[in-house]
């Protein structure tokens, strides 16, 4: 099922934290309000107004974290939930299906932990630095979570399409999580990391463009494409952004997605599909199901790739070239992490006297 993803997700706002409960009735429900219509049971003996909703995957996350109770070095958030909590659009906590939720992975110390279907618990070394508050939830380090999620998922080409996703929301880079793992050769699923990181592209837009990305190089065997590079014409005129190019062969891949079929928005892509194919490019769209049949896709590819071959044996000429590069994630995140430093420098010396704001 697809969902309408922006990489980045939208501010959190309106989480309500779960109290227990309150004899006086001030600051949670007396057992006799818990028991009433009022209140709905988050966790072991702690509520929120019944007109919460867990359907805010942040409050869903925020709700399950109390399991992991208030001590310090009792455990965190981590993999797609706390990737969530960092800003990550994609990890919405649903599965393919679009429907069904996923538990909250929960990285535990110690033994306290019962068994529970809204959650999945790991127990693993957790390094005091690599955990940090968001939205009042103690979660785990970016690059922590995604290490997490990336061993953990089903198998290489979900591990691919996580890092994609961090990656595409600005949250670490393929060269970060290089070096987060050098440092962790030893540790389960590491395999499986690696490989993904060999296979990870840090323009994907959408984790369906990364699966037709994978079966483009791994089921048809073609080099990796360029992802979301802009086109121009000869002249200078803005053609579009295909998902997918290979540059030798002349061949645009494109993921239709639901958002894609409103009117104005199909109306827009018939239009751009109709300007590359003018400028000499060959078309390969693929929607949702598509992308279950390895073979059927490879097959419009090599078919899109002949065409492209017989125009250039015909001499039609090509009508377009690349763009200009986008500047590079570590460059954007090394500015990023600076003016964050800056910012921290500031407040510590406003807060010391030495700086008048």
């Amino acid at each position: 099922m697809d969902r309408n993803w922006d990489p980045v997700a939208a501010p959190v706002t309106g989480l309500v934290r779960p109290v227990p409960l309150d004899p006086a009735g001030s600051v949670g429900p007396t057992r006799g309000q818990a028991r009433g219509a009022g209140w709905r049971r988050t966790t072991t003996g702690l509520y929120v107004p019944v007109d919460v909703s867990d359907a805010q995957v942040e409050q869903r996350i925020l709700e399950q974290s109390m399991r992991l109770g208030a001590e310090p070095g009792a455990g965190a958030v981590t993999g797609w939930a706390a990737l969530r909590l960092h800003g990550g659009g994609f990890f919405d906590g649903l599965d393919r299906d679009g429907r069904t939720c996923l538990p909250v992975p929960l990285l535990a110390v110690g033994d306290r932990f019962r068994a529970h279907p809204a959650i999945a618990v790991s127990r693993e070394p957790l390094a005091g630095d690599d955990v940090v508050l968001r939205h009042g939830v103690r979660c785990v380090s970016v690059e922590r979570a995604l290490f997490d999620e990336m061993r953990r998922g089903r198998d290489q080409r979900d591990a691919v399409v996580a890092l994609d996703m961090a990656c595409a929301a600005g949250l670490t880079s393929i060269a970060r999580m290089r070096a987060y793992v050098a440092r962790r050769g030893g540790w389960r699923g590491v395999a499986q990391v690696r490989w993904a990181l060999d296979h990870g592209d840090e323009h994907s837009r959408s984790p369906q463009e990364t699966r037709l990305r994978l079966i483009w190089v791994l089921d048809a065997g073609w080099p990796p494409p360029l992802c979301n590079r802009t086109l121009l014409s000869l002249t200078g005129v803005e053609l579009g952004t295909p998902d997918l190019l290979d540059v030798d062969r002349a061949v645009v891949g494109e993921y239709d997605g639901a958002d894609h079929r409103d009117g104005v928005r199909h109306r827009r892509d018939v239009g751009r599909e109709d300007g590359f194919r003018r400028a000499g490019l060959e078309y390969v769209e693929v929607v949702g199901a598509d992308l279950h049949d390895a073979a059927l896709v490879v097959a419009r590819m090599e078919e899109a790739a002949r065409r492209a071959a017989r125009a250039g044996s015909a001499g039609l000429p090509r009508r377009w070239r690349l763009g200009p590069a986008r500047e590079s994630l570590d460059a954007r995140l090394d500015r990023q992490d600076l003016r964050q430093a800056i910012a921290a420098d500031l407040a510590a010396d406003t807060a010391a006297g030495g700086v008048t704001p």
